[in-house]
This record gives C-alpha cells, sequence and structure tokens, in this order.
C-alpha cells in the first residue's frame, strides 16, 4: 500500500511540475503575439519595371522607372511617353515630360515581380498591371 501512495504521490508532483514548465512557454506566446508587428520597408518606385493595356490607345505598354526616378514607356520599339517619377504619400506620381497633363498619381500595388495587380489613379480609374523584373531603358 505504501508503495501504492508513493507512486501516486511521484506522479501528482511530476504532473505540477510539468504545468509549471508549460506555463512559461504560454507566456512567451502570449507577450510574442502582443508585440508590434514589424515595419514592412517603404516601396520605391524606382527601379522598377511595369506592363499594362494603355487605357487611351489600347496599346501593350512597358514602363520602366529608373533609379533616379525617370521613367519611360514603350510599345514595342515605339517611344510612348518619358518624364519623372517619385512616391508620394504612398502613391506613384507620374510628370509627362511630353504633355502638359500635370502630376498623375496611381495608389501603389505593392506586388513582387511576376504578380499581377491593380492601381486606381487620383481620377479614380483602374488600371491592371503586372510588374516585371527590372528593364533599364534609355532614350
Amino acid at each position: 500500500m505504501r508503495k501504492l501512495m508513493l507512486i501516486a504521490a511521484v506522479a501528482a508532483l511530476s504532473a505540477c511540475t510539468k504545468e509549471e514548465a508549460a506555463a512559461p512557454a504560454n507566456d512567451a506566446n502570449i507577450a510574442a503575439a502582443e508585440a508590434p508587428a514589424a515595419t514592412p520597408a517603404a516601396f520605391t518606385i524606382n527601379e522598377t519595371t511595369w506592363e499594362y493595356i494603355d487605357p487611351k490607345t489600347k496599346k501593350a505598354v512597358q514602363e520602366s522607372v529608373d533609379a533616379s526616378g525617370n521613367y519611360i514607356t514603350t510599345a514595342g520599339t515605339e517611344h510612348f511617353d518619358h518624364g519623372t517619377a517619385i512616391d508620394k504619400d504612398g502613391k506613384a506620381c507620374f510628370t509627362s515630360a511630353m504633355n502638359k497633363d500635370g502630376e498623375m498619381c496611381w495608389t501603389n500595388p505593392m506586388i513582387e515581380p511576376g504578380a499581377s495587380g491593380e492601381t486606381v489613379n487620383d481620377k479614380g480609374e483602374k488600371l491592371a498591371v503586372k510588374r516585371i523584373a527590372y528593364v533599364p531603358k534609355t532614350m
């Protein structure tokens, strides 16, 4: 009988020890869940290339923005547009050197090369875009 009580006591103590050991792990999980999320890296339009169908001409175009924020848009071998691009208030803003339309800003679809997404300009116009690997362009 003493052996049975001894075994029961050891089992009970063993169970208590396991629960106490598990408690700090639970506290660590709670602390990790309550920790602030890491801030994603800021997106830059520089050194990116995009493909889309121009809504006005219905031509397939490719637009590249270099490291200095200059963009060139081509439709096949045709020079389609060029100007400057900057990141402003979470948007990519383009100013053409070929027209007097002024700055046009588009929401940032924040997609990786090879992925497609949708962007919307300040006028509410939507545009389906595909980001591809950066292609440097010159005039």
